[in-house]
């Protein structure tokens, strides 16, 4: 099929997908300039002409990641180039015969995921990490099968979400490849990814008392302000790092981020726990949590101390159990026995003793509980939205307070709302009970 439209962006949304095949649409306004639709709606600009006695079809972007005003500026040149005797397709054409998956990852870093992209620094550290062993092939030799089988092995390896985000990954700079006219197909179509369960840790009550007494006793006191921020503000990891004392209103009390991960500013309410933090840390220079040895100037790895943190935690856990409190005592004998005569501290840092209690538990098989060891830095903003529902706050309110976009992401809170529920639906037995008693009087 093939029909004539003034193409504007509206109008180009509401083009239905055909059920099969693919349907063709010309512009009234930019002679030559067409579109086709594929049944997996897919859009695609193209111009047809005869080149030198040769029916060529020249791919112009795809929309709308191309609009239509720049879609008809780059028919305009093609025409130009036409006239000039020269085929777009042939630089196309020796460009898809050379091309690599190396030369494409590095254009699409500088053309795409840098510009457009928050999360590029990942692109930029796990798509070599995953895919270098393919850098120097051509694109085209790119199979199907080989991405299904790097999808499975990855998630042996690695597991599920980390083989799902380089699927994604792949998928997104064949897409590219495809719109710049350096391929003809996606290697990951029909690739399904495994079905990702939401995350739904958070502190439960009976792990807080201890969570806190390791965030006390760490000796990073940057690091221990830094978890305390996020607990009170339930902000996000990266925002939180990059704090700046010029972001905070001490009047409204309202930090104002300025960028988040949707892409718009945020203003979020301090309560009391977080201005008090605020003015007991020491101003130096523009970061909350500045840092000598990062290169932007703020705290930037926050991992090793969050190991310590969680590693003393656990143990603290674990001491309250007899059998894991014994387990606990023999590990400090068996460090101590090592450690006499020898040059190395007296004191007993909590990595070692957390190493050696794993160590005895494994050789006398003992399984150990995972106490806070699967507790991730993600979980400490999630723990501030999961008390919200269990004191009873709606979602659209804890949306709110975490800056969440869509509601979506709020909803698996919903699930720790069966306390107020519990409680609303025994207030409603009990007046049922009211008007029980005074029918039967």
């Amino acid at each position: 099929m093939n029909k004539t439209l003034n193409f504007t962006k509206a109008d180009l949304l509401k083009i239905k997908s055909p059920e099969k095949g693919f349907d063709t649409y010309s512009d009234t306004q930019e002679k030559g300039l067409k579109l086709y639709v594929t049944s997996k709606g897919t859009k695609t600009f193209f111009i047809r002409k005869m080149i030198k006695g040769k029916d060529e079809r020249i791919i112009i972007g795809t929309f709308p990641d191309l609009s239509v005003s720049k879609a008809r500026r780059k028919v305009i040149e093609v025409k130009v180039l036409i006239a000039n005797d020269i085929n777009p397709n042939d630089d196309t054409r020796k460009k898809r015969a050379e091309y690599t998956l190396e030369m494409l990852f590095d254009e699409y870093m500088e053309r795409y995921s840098k510009p457009n992209k928050k999360s590029w620094k990942y692109d930029e550290r796990e798509i070599p990490k995953f895919l270098n062993h393919w850098f120097k092939r051509k694109l085209s030799d790119i199979s199907n099968q080989e991405v299904r089988k790097l999808h499975e092995l990855t998630r042996a390896r690695n597991g599920l979400y980390q083989a799902n985000r380089i699927l994604e990954r792949l998928r997104g700079m064949y897409s590219k490849a495809i719109e710049w006219g350096y391929a003809d197909f996606n290697p990951t179509t029909g690739v399904k990814k495994y079905k990702e369960v939401k995350r739904d840790r958070f502190l439960q009550p009976k792990e807080i008392k201890f969570f806190f007494e390791s965030l006390e006793q760490d000796e990073n006191n940057i690091a221990k302000n830094y978890f305390k921020m996020l607990l009170f503000t339930g902000a996000r990891k990266t925002n939180v790092l990059a704090m700046r004392w010029d972001e905070i209103d001490t009047d409204l009390r309202i930090w104002r981020i300025p960028d988040t991960k949707n892409g718009e500013p945020l203003d979020v309410p301090l309560i009391d726990y977080a201005f008090e933090l605020l003015n007991n840390i020491e101003r130096v220079g523009a970061w909350v949590f500045p840092s000598e040895t990062s290169t932007n100037g703020h705290f930037a790895d926050p991992k090793r101390s969050w190991n310590r943190i969680r590693q003393r935690a656990t143990i603290m856990l674990w001491e309250q159990e007899d059998y894991l409190s014994k387990l606990i005592k023999k590990a400090i004998t068996n460090i101590k026995k090592y450690r006499e005569g020898k040059t190395l501290p007296k004191t007993i840092d909590t990595t070692s003793l957390y190493r050696e209690v794993t160590k005895i538990a494994e050789k006398e098989n003992i399984e150990l509980p995972i106490g806070l060891m699967n507790l991730r830095i993600h979980d400490v903003r999630r723990t501030l939205g999961s008390y919200q529902a269990i004191t009873g706050s709606s979602l659209s309110i804890i949306g709110r307070s975490l800056g969440h976009k869509s509601s979506d992401a709020t909803q698996i809170y919903a699930r720790l709302h069966n306390d107020p529920v519990r409680e609303s639906m025994g207030r409603a037995i009990d007046k049922m009970y009211e008007y029980k008693g005074v029918s039967d009087e």
